[in-house]
């Protein structure tokens, strides 16, 4: 459904190797659970625990960019379409920085 393309955004990304419908299933972050920061870790809030939870990305979905205007976002771990995407377009995601995190 994806696949990983030098990107206008940043290094490299995912794009879409045919067209997606809105809410449709892109995929799955899949890594190593893990504690520490990095540049392919994804933070989600474990409800249960009430804390955030990193995965450490060790598939294509690591190389998802940031977009303030996303066409794709997370639900737990899977990834949906939030709009259309056409195919070849570079599947994004908002990665919740603030305007101060941007800056840095």
């Amino acid at each position: 459904m994806a696949r990983v393309d030098t990107s206008p955004i940043h290094g490299r990304g995912l794009f879409a190797r045919r067209a997606i419908e809105v809410d449709e299933y892109i995929g799955s972050y899949r890594g190593r659970r893990t504690q520490k920061n990095g540049m392919h870790v994804l933070w989600i809030w474990n409800e249960r625990r009430e804390r955030w939870e990193g995965i450490d990305g060790d598939n294509e979905m690591r190389f998802l960019n940031h977009s303030a205007e996303p066409n794709a976002d997370w639900w737990g771990t899977d990834l949906y379409a939030v709009r259309a995407i056409e195919e070849g377009e570079e599947i994004t995601f908002d990665y919740g920085w603030d305007s101060e995190d941007e800056a840095e």
